[in-house]
């Protein structure tokens, strides 16, 4: 373990975008088994809510902290939506182009992505697939406005509230409920998510579907082999680090990847190592180190 340091190159994240919207339509037992395409996604809010906390009093003290459920809820803004979702948001269609408001409100599956960037590689260091299940959509306002010498778009909002699905034990856990789950390409085993999007945008052979939260972290079991970071040894009299070779361990200094052997350092010099496609680190790992330039 080292003393802490802040906007290391190559570890400034942070998140943008939304695209690549999925729209799913349950069947008569509630499996999303159809996808549509989402075109024109503006912008997916997530907005839980609950987990608030109670206070119980005793013997003149807070005794304790009850927290109430928490719910996951979100605001999607776009530009338009499919054709399908017209039966989500309350319209019946009796006739081809004939659209009837104020019916029953169907539920629904979604999936979008967002990306992560870095100072190293912008917007393409990875990505972050998050899937609804179990959505509504409330009714919203549509402000239709005159075309002026300023022209834009309207833009449609729905509020989502959501009924959790279940999880089951996996590992030995007993997993709550869920409405909401996310994945992050940069933590995942490559083929296994490859799989995933294989399943959510179909393939030639294949409609694409929503998978229970249960199916996808199945997916992910057993995808990860565990490693153990070496620490680097160093000669401080000639300021010379030798990096360890480690099967499943990159060792990075100002985010480039050192191969293993020695490297004599001009400055202060801080080493991260970072977990190879395929593998994990133990939960409490001590993953970088710093050697003074002397």
């Amino acid at each position: 373990m080292t003393k802490l340091a802040w906007d290391l190159v190559g570890q400034r994240f942070y998140e943008t975008g939304v695209d690549h919207g999925v729209l799913y339509i349950p069947d008569n037992l509630g499996v999303y088994s159809t996808g549509f395409a989402w075109n024109g996604l503006v912008t997916v809010t997530e907005s839980p809510t609950g987990a608030e906390a109670s206070p119980q009093y005793a013997d003149n003290i807070k005794y304790v902290n009850l927290v109430s459920a928490e719910e996951f809820g979100a605001t999607i803004e776009a530009f338009y939506y499919p054709p399908e979702f017209g039966q989500c948001d309350g319209t019946a269609t009796p006739e081809a182009g004939v659209f009837v408001g104020q019916q029953n409100r169907k539920t629904f599956g979604l999936a979008y992505r967002t990306k992560i960037g870095n100072d190293l590689d912008g917007q393409d260091y990875g990505y972050k697939l998050h899937l609804i299940y179990g959505a509504l959509a409330a009714p919203s306002e549509k402000g239709y406005a005159t075309v002026n010498d300023s022209p834009e778009p309207i833009t449609f909002s729905w509020e989502l509230s959501t009924t959790p699905v279940g999880v089951g034990t996996i590992g030995g856990v007993d997993y709550k409920p869920t409405a909401s789950l996310t994945i992050d390409s940069t933590l995942v085993n490559e083929a296994a998510l490859a799989e995933l999007e294989d399943l959510l945008y179909g393939t030639p052979g294949t409609d694409p579907r929503l998978p229970t939260p249960a199916e996808v972290i199945a997916l992910f079991a057993g995808t990860t082999t565990l490693a153990t970071p070496t620490e680097p040894a160093f000669n401080q009299g000639t300021n010379t680090i030798t990096i360890p070779a480690v099967t499943g361990v990159i060792y990075k200094i100002a985010g480039v990847t050192k191969a293993a052997g020695p490297v004599v350092i001009t400055a202060n010099t801080v080493v991260n190592a970072v977990p190879a496609a395929g593998y994990r680190f133990p939960a409490v790992t001590d993953d970088d180190w710093f050697y003074p330039f002397v």
